[in-house]
């Protein structure tokens, strides 16, 4: 099937699961991934109507973005360092990836230079792996009091990556546990956040069920990721 044709069967499936736990698919955005895949690939999903899109990294996603046009937006997805502040606000509309303080200041000072106010979401570990990266959760409280704090970021909401397991219900709790932070935030520090960033193509559903607002797609929507 084409990219599109992928898509929406993706957004059916979304519909599909809505309806089941009573959730309106409309307040669910689909990140189509395209980490890896070259312009020409990305240009084909914009001309057939996908406008939103997620890279991981800075430096690709610098080299590939200049080269589209039409309607389209972007999120980095991936992890950030403060060295590539610059051009991540230069290129994303929302970074779904800080977990530290000294990176959101870093975020907030190039935004400030831009007059550009930088819409981000917090990154939380919610599996326990070394391996990830995010901010553990006993200690998301004091980065995002510390974050809105900045001038020129807008805090949206919470992400996390699920643990890699065949195990849907370790899935599930980790997804729990982000909807479950930012309602204890919300409450404690008197905010409103309302974005939670968690599921992708193989978990997607139980993120659904369990709050999601952003869905990061990549391998459900362009198939197999290209080497890089």
């Amino acid at each position: 099937m084409s990219i599109i044709d992928n898509y929406r069967q993706v957004l059916q499936k979304i519909d599909n699961i809505s309806s089941q736990c009573n959730r309106n698919p409309a307040e669910i955005s689909v990140i189509a991934v395209s980490k890896t895949f070259p312009a020409q690939i990305i240009q084909e999903a914009i001309d057939n109507g996908i406008t939103l899109f997620g890279e991981n990294r800075v430096q690709e996603a610098k080299a590939k973005i200049p080269q589209l046009q039409g309607n389209f937006t972007f999120h980095l997805v991936g992890h950030l360092q403060s060295n590539k502040a610059r051009d991540a606000v230069k290129l994303f509309d929302c970074i779904h990836s800080i977990d530290k303080l000294s990176t959101a200041i870093e975020v907030d000072r190039e935004a400030k230079k831009m007059n550009k106010i930088q819409n981000i979401l917090i990154e939380v570990n919610t599996s326990g792996e070394q391996s990830k990266f995010g901010v553990t959760p006993d200690k998301a409280f004091e980065l995002c009091k510390g974050i809105l704090d900045l001038q020129n970021i807008n805090c949206l909401g919470l992400m996390t990556v699920g643990p890699l397991t065949d195990d849907r219900n370790k899935i599930r709790q980790s997804f729990i546990l982000l909807r479950t932070l930012k309602d204890q935030l919300n409450q404690k520090i008197g905010i409103s956040l309302k974005e939670l960033s968690m599921g992708m193509s193989a978990d997607f559903d139980i993120a659904i069920q369990e709050g999601a607002t952003m869905l990061r797609i990549g391998t459900a929507i362009f198939g197999q990721r290209v080497s890089l």
